[in-house]
């Protein structure tokens, strides 16, 4: 439905995670949130959080997952049960390992690990097998 085109990843931390999908920082709104779907909330997830596995983003709050996500640039098993990864990249890691060296630094004195070059989503396309 486009609601991707044009959102940023604000947050790139080489060697962990690229994150994205925040509608609330290009002045639009995010969904409202819903249930996490991992096994620390009680509902079975057995993926894995390896290079190019996509997952919610969410805050400390279990059921806080909006429209953020995150894609692993490494193994992250630390993860595993605790965010709700729901698919993987099939190609592109060269472009995953180029946004992730991206440089990146402080945006005011809250926001950590924001590119200093924007990476824009241009299109999400959801291909389901």
């Amino acid at each position: 439905q486009k609601f991707y085109d044009g959102l940023i990843m604000h947050r790139i931390i080489n060697g962990f995670m690229i994150q994205g999908g925040n509608a609330a920082l290009m002045g639009g709104e995010s969904p409202d949130s819903i249930i996490g779907e991992f096994p620390a909330n009680g509902i079975a997830n057995n993926i894995s959080h390896v290079p190019g596995v996509i997952s919610m983003a969410r805050t400390s709050v279990p059921d806080s997952a909006s429209s953020q996500f995150f894609v692993m640039h490494e193994n992250s098993p630390h993860l595993d049960g605790q965010y709700a990864a729901f698919g993987k990249l099939t190609d592109g890691f060269d472009v995953l390992d180029a946004i992730a060296n991206t440089e990146t630094g402080n945006y005011g004195w809250y926001m950590q690990d924001v590119p200093r070059t924007p990476v824009v989503i241009e299109k999400i396309e959801v291909i389901s097998k």
